[in-house]
């Protein structure tokens, strides 16, 4: 059955369907020794899809995998650095790292940490980061200051900065440090735009000192009670998503 070759690419765990996308522009893609352009279609059973060189064999295409990792302070959301600094993937043992097609979906800023999902799902990776699914992410936030009610409101209606105004959020203190001179906050946005939360914080006067994602949709690093069999999922670790959890982020 024929298929559009940005959806093959991203069903073998090749990359996104976005990034498949520019992988074809770029001309690494071939079919049947021919250059393709996007919006072609191929047969994987009849026809030699070649990935730079390397032709697709339907039946080495990879187990759909779904992870979710704590991510540390400093690693990058990144398949793979030119700085040579440490990623995401390089957390993971040497089977899940080759030959798996695991890529983050979405990211965190090298100096954030928390809640992210690995996966080779192309198509899910594609319904997960497309703005119309507004999948809700929660972090936990501590910030310089004591943010007032006005600065808190604000932040909750939206805030206009140079990419636009933000989409309306969610934004509770939790805590204050008198003797530090901060605030914790728990804000849920449920957009992406990049260093959203940081680009407020700094244009209401409150920078951000440490942002930790602990959730992304109902899928947590520490479960909701009562979860005692599920822990806390440490710094560096990671754990399979459960077929619920899965079934959730493909039936939003």
């Amino acid at each position: 059955m024929q298929e559009r070759l940005q959806k093959i690419l991203s069903q073998w765990g090749i990359a996104s369907r976005r990034h498949a996308e520019q992988t074809i522009l770029d001309g690494r893609v071939r079919v049947n020794g021919k250059p393709v352009s996007v919006g072609d279609k191929a047969d994987p059973q009849r026809d030699r899809i070649e990935v730079d060189g390397t032709v697709l064999h339907p039946q080495q295409r990879p187990q759909l995998l779904y992870l979710l990792l704590n991510k540390p302070l400093g690693v990058v959301c990144t398949c793979s650095d030119p700085a040579g600094r440490q990623t995401v993937l390089d957390l993971l043992p040497q089977q899940l790292r080759q030959g798996q097609g695991l890529h983050p979906v979405g990211r965190l800023d090298v100096d954030s940490t928390g809640a992210l999902i690995l996966t080779n799902d192309g198509d899910l990776t594609f319904r997960l980061t497309h703005p119309r699914h507004e999948l809700p992410k929660t972090y936990s936030v501590w910030v310089k200051g004591f943010p007032t009610p006005a600065a808190l409101q604000k932040w909750r209606q939206g805030v206009r900065l140079s990419v636009g105004k933000t989409q309306p959020a969610r934004v509770e203190v939790l805590k204050k440090d008198r003797k530090k001179g901060q605030t914790l906050l728990r804000v849920t946005i449920r957009e992406g735009k990049n260093r959203q939360i940081r680009r407020i914080g700094d244009r209401l006067g409150y920078p951000v000192v440490r942002l930790h994602r602990t959730a992304i949709g109902n899928i947590r690093l520490t479960p909701p009670p009562p979860s005692p069999q599920k822990p806390y999922l440490p710094p560096g670790a990671y754990r399979f998503l459960s077929d619920g959890e899965v079934a959730a982020l493909k039936h939003r």
